[in-house]
């Protein structure tokens, strides 16, 4: 364990000094905005008001005992006490240890389908344990399969709701996946469904999606699926420049029927600003009329198909015939989804579909991991 050796008081900052031979300075002002005082002692939420000290805040004195760094700040009556583990945990730069930050295992179609995760349900009801290891498979391959489900319509709402909250969206918190007359969206027909992401039109696209397999009797009617983060790790190797125009140029997607009209403008494949891969807005059919100028129209279509044709070639596809009782759940912002047409004069096919945030699915990573 890297422990705290020695602090020295500087003018800008505190200088704590590890058994590593590391020397780490804590500014001032970073000490009295994350001082332990700070924040609520039950709630934990920030208490601090940092327009109530000036920037160039010093303390009055600076010392250590048993341990910790005892500190006086200007018009504060008490000394602030920092233990040690304080400075060996948090520190200006270092990012806060995370369960819910899950590396992505990227894959593609060359996988032996018994790589992907697949889990009993009852195990994921009974056991915490069982559910926080198929959460974190989850989350690491983007997709797993559930199986065993009771013979109930709401079992595949019930093991979401094991994560927490659903997510409701113009098509409800339940959608029912099966051939209708009338349909406001292709996942209600009988065609085939390319390679896709879930509502690309949406502000923020839902996290992972829950589809439970209640019938798939008819002919034809496979689930097909491709990890959009390794298709896009591939193009960024093989065209950096592709790769840089898809995070780069924004294209309007839109979706509407009698009740809604939603529309945005995004990128197709997202990132945090230190280049990270963060989701993939991949619908053709939702993108709306593309509006951009004329010098970027060529450049852009020329990138956007190279993608598709990457996408709906074979190097990066996986096929899957779910049976009744099983769930296939992946992450709708990395995992693309689709399914083979199907004829639905020869049987029924129903799956039964919900959302839940990527935000609820990692707080109940975090949560089981204490």
């Amino acid at each position: 364990m890297n422990t705290m050796l020695s602090v020295e008081a500087r003018e800008t900052a505190l200088a704590v000094t590890f058994s590593s031979g590391e020397t780490v300075c804590y500014p001032w002002l970073w000490l009295r905005d994350n001082a332990p005082s700070a924040f609520h002692p039950q709630t934990e939420e920030r208490i601090f008001d940092l327009t109530s000290v000036e920037p160039s805040l010093r303390p009055l004195s600076v010392r250590v005992r048993g341990g910790a760094v005892s500190i006086v700040w200007p018009n504060d009556d008490a000394e602030e006490e920092f233990p040690s583990r304080f400075f060996e945990t948090y520190g200006p730069g270092r990012k806060r240890d995370d369960p819910g930050d899950i590396a992505p295992k990227l894959w593609d179609g060359a996988i032996d389908l018994e790589t992907i995760p697949r889990y009993p349900a009852g195990d994921l009801f009974q056991s915490d344990a069982d559910l926080l290891a198929w959460l974190k498979a989850t989350a690491a391959y983007g997709l797993s399969i559930v199986d065993g489900l009771d013979d109930d319509p709401d079992a595949g709402r019930r093991a979401a709701e094991r994560i927490g909250f659903l997510r409701q969206t113009n098509f409800g918190t339940m959608f029912e996946v099966v051939s209708m007359p009338n349909p406001n969206n292709l996942a209600y027909t009988p065609v085939a469904l390319p390679l896709h992401t879930d509502l690309a039109n949406q502000e923020v696209p839902p996290g992972y999606q829950f589809l439970h397999c209640i019938a798939n009797e008819a002919e034809g009617g496979g689930s097909v699926f491709a990890d959009g983060f390794a298709v896009v790790a591939a193009l960024q190797a093989e065209d950096p420049e592709a790769y840089r125009l898809l995070c780069e140029i924004e294209i309007p997607y839109r979706f509407h029927d009698e009740n809604y009209d939603l529309r945005g403008r995004f990128p197709v494949i997202v990132t945090r600003r230190n280049g990270e891969v963060t989701e993939l807005r991949f619908n053709a059919h939702l993108v709306d009329v593309i509006d951009l100028p004329s010098d970027i129209c060529a450049p852009f279509y020329a990138v956007y198909r190279k993608l598709m044709m990457m996408i709906r070639g074979s190097r990066f596809q996986i096929a899957y015939r779910l049976k009744a009782g099983e769930m296939a759940v992946f992450d709708n912002r990395r995992v693309l989804h689709g399914r083979q047409s199907f004829n639905p004069n020869t049987g029924l096919r129903h799956l039964r579909g919900c959302y839940v945030d990527r935000g609820e699915f990692q707080s109940r990573i975090r949560v089981l991991s204490r």
